[in-house]
């Protein structure tokens, strides 16, 4: 199984590893839209307020633009480990065993702007960049990402993809035909059986799903396989619309 996750806004800063070699990141086919967007991202800052406006930046986040200049040169931590916010503090990777984090860096890869999809145990900087961002020079990154994502994961012959992307990271990289794959919605289940998507509960529950897979550590080679397991931890997870599923979140 891979299981696809959205990125942060929010990262944590610095990082013990060397400055980023996008030649060791995962799927080393997609280097040449890596490079095009980081020396992009790159020159883009060295003129501050052109940043600014470009990644839509408050006064507030200037030091942001500082962050990018320093892309290639900042020191590096395992994805996993460098974004924060409600999803990733759910998840709560840093303080998983080895052997659970070993699992995460085989079946999970965080869907990132500047790099594409990555490994949650690859090693990136620190950087601020949007899926929605548009980068002078480039085309919108929808159209550098969505191709060659789709043939990267079609190369690697994933038995069963989790998507629990956000929508605009799904743009970035849709999931080839035929490959079998469920999208999560986070929904909750009223007293009548009906349901409603939710928001915050949405980061949260996925972060929880994804942390008790890397404990469990189950094989799961198909839609019905997860749903199985599911079941036997205690999880309320439903077919939804065709491709999807509904996890049913308890608030």
């Amino acid at each position: 199984m891979l299981i696809l996750l959205p990125p942060s806004e929010t990262k944590h800063s610095g990082g013990e590893g060397p400055p980023l070699d996008a030649a060791t990141l995962t799927l080393p086919q997609l280097g040449p839209q890596r490079t095009a967007v980081i020396d992009a991202l790159v020159a883009l800052s060295a003129d501050e307020q052109a940043a600014m406006k470009a990644l839509k930046l408050s006064e507030r986040q200037r030091g942001e633009v500082a962050v990018n200049a320093a892309l290639r040169t900042a020191p590096t931590m395992p994805a996993v480990d460098r974004y924060t916010g409600v999803l990733f503090d759910a998840l709560d990777a840093a303080s998983l065993d080895a052997a659970a984090r070993g699992w995460l860096g085989a079946h999970v890869m965080i869907h990132s702007a500047p790099f594409g999809p990555v490994s949650a145990l690859d090693a990136i900087p620190a950087y601020r960049l949007a899926a929605g961002a548009r980068l002078p020079g480039l085309a919108p990154l929808r159209r550098i990402w969505a191709e060659p994502v789709a043939t990267a994961i079609a190369a690697e012959a994933p038995a069963f993809v989790l998507d629990l992307r956000s929508e605009a990271y799904v743009a970035l990289g849709p999931l080839p035909p035929g490959v079998d794959s469920a999208y999560v919605r986070v929904v909750s289940a009223g007293p009548d059986g009906t349901v409603r998507a939710l928001n915050h509960f949405n980061k949260r529950a996925k972060g929880e799903l994804v942390r008790l897979l890397a404990t469990d550590r189950p094989v799961i080679p198909s839609a019905g396989a997860l749903r199985e397991w599911a079941d036997s931890a205690g999880l309320q997870l439903r077919p939804g619309a065709p491709g999807e599923m509904d996890l049913v979140a308890s608030m």
